[in-house]
């Protein structure tokens, strides 16, 4: 069981690190064709209407929500499978080593959103993006720790996995509490049956995928409909995948589940996620949208607040014996490694469509400058503060 456990972390790592990669390219070539000749060809792409009808039942959207409220619905559905079985038999499964990233999760969420209210706090449409630079994007994280090769200690990748499972479960709870629209109580009565349908499935253990995942798709719809944000259906959709098979009880669904799903997640539903959202024309850009204050919040709190708030948090708490820092890992090594978690690339550019895809107001200004300028800024001074550390330790 250790060596299936060790196995799966080692390649949840491998994935996610060229996951990372990946990303990163698929942002930069979105960037160029956005100030290239071919601009009016993207704007088109991500603004294709694509539409389902069930008779009364309609669902009607552009590419760009589709894969917004579709894609990124299968992302934290497997967010949701990692989380339960950390919490079951993972990382998250032991008390001792939680609290560290646990609390350096809270410290990377609260300080952030305080420096971005701290310059939008007077602006009732801008405050609105207080939770973009709240977010830790794990895959950009581990794809810049891939490039210092076997230096890193396995310690360091596993605070960093585990304080970005407590920043996701962070993502979910303000998404579900603060980004949802007009509530249909029909549709969440349709979503509390599914939950119901669920959990007897899960009661009696059926194994097979196909009714979970017709489930899951009629819970998506309704969950759509209902106001709250469709992603959360995914995690919902999680918790009542079986942990093991009572008549095969080395078969573990959601394992096999969440094998199946990683690939697919960090090889086509982030990047083309990021390719979809990250296309910044550039070249309109004018200095008063460049320096406007949420560009400027979001940069801020992801370079500054994420590592004042991680390290700082871990810090005290260290400090005054509440938690003990990990085997291999020093004070300069936690510095680094929190600075690493201002990349917020994928979260923080979901969570900013949340917030002002329905303002009109992009022509004022840009969160995704910020984001951009932020993760890019903390995967520079993380990587650096991370190189010297490890090698000054060798």
């Amino acid at each position: 069981m250790q060596k299936d456990q060790e196995s799966i972390i080692v390649s949840f790592l491998k994935l996610e690190s060229t996951g990372g990669i990946l990303l990163f390219c698929s942002a930069v070539l979105a960037i160029v064709i956005a100030n290239s000749f071919l601009k009016p060809y993207y704007t088109l792409f991500v603004s294709i209407p694509m539409e389902i009808r069930i008779g009364p039942l309609e669902i009607a959207k552009p590419l760009l929500l589709w894969i917004n409220d579709g894609l990124m619905a299968i992302f934290f559905f497997l967010v949701g499978l990692e989380l339960k079985r950390e919490l079951i038999e993972g990382e998250l499964s032991e008390k001792s080593k939680i609290i560290l990233p646990g609390i350096g999760a809270i410290g990377g969420m609260v300080i952030p959103a305080l420096i971005y209210l701290y310059f939008n706090a007077n602006d009732p449409v801008a405050v609105k993006g207080w939770a973009i630079p709240a977010a830790t994007d794990i895959a950009f994280a581990l794809g810049v720790l891939t490039l210092l090769d076997s230096r890193v200690p396995s310690s360091i990748k596993i605070f960093l996995t585990s304080l970005a499972i407590f920043d996701d479960i962070g993502a979910i709870l303000i998404i579900a509490l603060f980004y949802t629209s007009k509530i249909s109580f029909f549709a969440i009565g349709t979503v509390i049956f599914c939950l119901l349908v669920l959990f007897f499935m899960n009661k009696r253990n059926i194994t097979s995928n196909s009714p979970y995942i017709l489930m899951g798709v009629i819970m998506w719809v309704a969950t759509l409909k209902s106001g709250i944000h469709a992603t959360l259906a995914g995690v919902l959709l999680a918790m009542f995948i079986p942990m093991q098979s009572k008549h095969n009880p080395e078969h573990s669904p959601l394992k096999s589940i969440e094998h199946d799903l990683h690939s697919i997640v960090a090889f086509f539903v982030l990047p083309v996620f990021a390719f979809a959202n990250a296309g910044i024309n550039l070249s309109g850009v004018t200095v008063s949208q460049a320096f406007h204050a949420v560009p400027i919040g979001v940069a801020l709190g992801l370079f500054l607040g994420k590592q004042v708030g991680i390290f700082g948090f871990c810090w005290l708490f260290i400090k005054f014996k509440l938690a003990k820092l990990p085997n291999d890992m020093s004070l300069l090594s936690l510095y680094g490694t929190s600075a690493l978690c201002g990349i917020g690339f994928t979260m923080s550019l979901f969570i900013g469509s949340l917030a002002f895809e329905e303002t009109g107001v992009n022509l004022l200004f840009d969160e995704r400058l910020g984001i951009i300028f932020g993760s890019l800024l903390s995967g520079i001074l993380g990587f650096i503060v991370l190189r010297v550390s490890l090698g000054a330790k060798r």
